[in-house]
């Protein structure tokens, strides 16, 4: 028997024949039934595209900012809009116009929350066509699933690409550079759908017509002198979104951050080669999870669990993989001496 897998990116024309074939032409009749099942199959897929888009596209929006120009997510009835943090930067008030066109509307911060790279926004009068997006199960997310991207690349409003998802859990750490907020983001959902300027805060969809995540970034490669590495992007997934949004909408602020922290001020500090060595103590906050298990100003960070630690961002890349509560051994060294300290973690 033979059986005809589609790729699952729309313009490869390659088609894989799996599984217990034999040797010699098809007999003409199956070659037949074959030839018709592609062209089929493709329109379905198609279709599926098209479905997505309509169900989703009301729900993106375009924010323009005077220094920035970036996408959004409409959360809820009342106007309140989901985005990146580095989207909004410094400013309160914006322009967003719907994905699907219109009159621009005005909208306003309720807050930004650098620390995960995510805001919301509320606009002042909600358009008509604007409809609130349905946010999935992030649990449910995983490799090869079908995704399409939608949100404003270059101000191109209302554009989707496609891919799937790469690779779930992902820890990426964001650069300041060109407004972004330096933050460490752990469970990143990869995609290879392409993630250009203008498409942060948009819509990361399955073929479910739900929002898994928020494209947030692209990886760089250093090789191409910092430009951007095709195919590899990155978003913040939906649970993660849902928890800083509805703190958000409810109090004006995340109360509860649900990320794990050690309560220092740190500072990367280089060995006798000049090589990045370890994170030195700067301070220890009072009552903080550092403090309570003994560490202090002075002494230096080389590992976390399993995890060497030699810089500020893996320290950071290393606490966003963990949750507040859990216990994690801590070494460090304390002038010529090493020593290791069981600590439970805190949060920011």
């Amino acid at each position: 028997m033979r059986r005809l897998l589609l790729p699952l990116a729309a313009g490869t024309c390659a088609v894989a024949l799996l599984g217990g074939c034999s040797a010699g032409p098809a007999p003409r009749a199956e070659r037949s039934t074959q030839a018709a099942a592609v062209p089929l199959s493709a329109n379905e897929l198609q279709d599926d595209y098209q479905s997505v888009i309509r169900n989703v596209l009301p729900s993106v929006v375009q924010i323009d900012a005077s220094e920035s120009l970036g996408s959004g997510v409409v959360y809820d009835g009342k106007g309140h809009i989901v985005t990146n943090a580095h989207v909004v930067g410094g400013e309160r008030v914006f322009r967003v116009t719907a994905a699907t066109g219109g009159q621009p509307v005005t909208a306003r911060l309720v807050s930004a929350y650098p620390e995960q790279d995510l805001a919301v926004i509320r606009l002042d009068s909600v358009p008509q066509g604007l409809k609130a997006a349905r946010f999935g199960d992030s649990a449910k997310v995983d490799m090869g699933q079908i995704v399409l991207a939608m949100g404003s690349p270059l101000g191109l409003s209302g554009s989707v690409t496609q891919g799937i998802v790469s690779a779930t859990g992902r820890t990426v750490s964001e650069g300041r550079a060109g407004g972004g907020t330096g933050a460490t983001i752990g469970n990143m959902v990869q995609t290879s759908a392409a993630i250009n300027p203008g498409n942060s805060g948009g819509a990361l969809v399955n073929l479910d017509s739900e929002v898994i995540g928020i494209p947030t970034l692209a990886a760089t490669n250093p090789e191409l002198g910092g430009g951007s590495a095709p195919g590899i992007g990155f978003a913040i997934p939906a649970s993660m979104v849902r928890t800083v949004a509805d703190q958000i909408i409810a109090t004006g602020k995340v109360t509860d951050s649900g990320r794990a922290a050690l309560n220092i001020t740190g500072r990367t500090v280089l060995d006798d080669a000049y090589e990045p060595a370890g994170v030195a103590i700067v301070e220890a906050q009072p009552g903080g999870a550092a403090a309570r298990a003994g560490l202090r100003a002075g002494d230096v960070i080389t590992r976390l669990g399993d995890d060497p630690i030699t810089t500020i961002t893996s320290l950071s890349e290393s606490l966003a993989a963990r949750k507040p509560g859990e216990k994690v051994t801590v070494v460090f060294t304390r002038g010529d001496r090493e020593d290791k300290a069981e600590v439970t973690l805190g949060e920011i």
